[in-house]
């Protein structure tokens, strides 16, 4: 499946305004409504969030790249794990042609779960606040890594780095696998583990025909009232992971990147404590990053490289 989509004049959405349904959560992207007890229409917004501070400029076209990344892997991965999606169509939710605008291309009906308190974070390399911990304790999470890696290097085996769910304007924090089984269990911490290193090693196979390395991504899961687990929010967009474009990629350097890392390296430059309210973007800071975002939708849904 190839997504498509047309970019050159994107509707600019920072928050979705329907009055036909229950707006229920607005998270750092997303905007999610109630449409009855078993389903709910989440609208991926052009909100920008980084270091879980949501700026205050958004992105153009942003959401429904998101969209349409999340809709492809979702696609692409059911083989492993069952997806939130519910094949439905938006005009049967949203009768009204004015409200239908604010969601379409960028919103999906998905099944209401019960998610899981925990993010859980798969790395292939060694970048982010991984690099950070490992500097300072030879660790990530926990796991204790070999000495004298570099930074952006690939690290010896894929590793799962749990991390808590932060409220809007909190910080995420990396836990440990045993602190991720005090949340969920044992056995279910397990089985989020194993299933996130399996879509990973899926996707990385995948974006490495296409010429971008998957340093690293986060996914969410919900369960089931049966107990499955269910994969659900994103899979594998330019905001859950660091793409990286192996033509350029180097070790002991943070390599350029098809996602947000651009816009965090900005703001690493600005006098800013890393709290809310965000500063406002440079013009040529968010365009650069929408050619990012659009760069990534092209390359990993588009046909392989030669």
């Amino acid at each position: 499946m190839v997504a498509s989509l047309n970019i050159a004049a994107p509707t600019i959405v920072h928050e979705t305004r329907l009055t036909s349904l229950q707006c229920v959560h607005r998270g750092k992207v997303r905007d999610v409504y109630a449409i009855d007890e078993h389903s709910l229409l989440i609208i991926a917004t052009d909100r920008l969030s980084a270091f879980d501070v949501i700026l205050p400029d958004p992105i153009p076209g942003k959401g429904r790249i998101l969209n349409s990344i999340s809709n492809f892997w979702f696609a692409a991965t059911s083989h492993i794990i069952r997806n939130h999606l519910l094949d439905r169509p938006l005009a049967e939710v949203l009768p009204d042609a004015a409200e239908r605008a604010q969601a379409e291309g960028r919103g999906v009906i998905a099944r209401r779960l019960k998610a899981l308190p925990i993010e859980a974070v798969v790395r292939g390399y060694l970048i982010g606040s991984g690099w950070k911990d490992y500097q300072s304790t030879g660790q990530v999470c926990g796991i204790t890594l070999p000495r004298g890696l570099r930074q952006a290097e690939k690290l010896p085996e894929t590793i799962f780095t749990p991390a808590t769910k932060a409220a809007v304007g909190d910080h995420d924090e990396n836990i440990s696998f045993e602190a991720a089984a005090g949340l969920v269990g044992t056995e279910m911490a397990a089985r989020v583990r194993d299933t996130a290193i399996a879509l990973y090693h899926f996707a990385a196979a995948h974006a490495a025909e296409r010429g971008i390395i998957i340093a690293d991504t986060k996914f969410e899961f919900g369960l089931a009232p049966d107990g499955e687990l269910v994969l659900i929010d994103e899979a594998l967009t330019p905001d859950s992971s660091r793409f990286w474009p192996a033509s350029s990629y180097q070790v002991g350097s943070s390599p350029p990147s098809f996602d947000k890392q651009f816009v965090r390296d900005y703001l690493e430059t600005l006098d800013w404590n890393k709290r809310a309210p965000g500063p406002r973007l440079p013009a040529s800071v968010i365009a650069q990053t929408a050619a990012n975002y659009e760069e990534a939708l092209r390359r990993l849904t588009g046909p392989a490289l030669a």
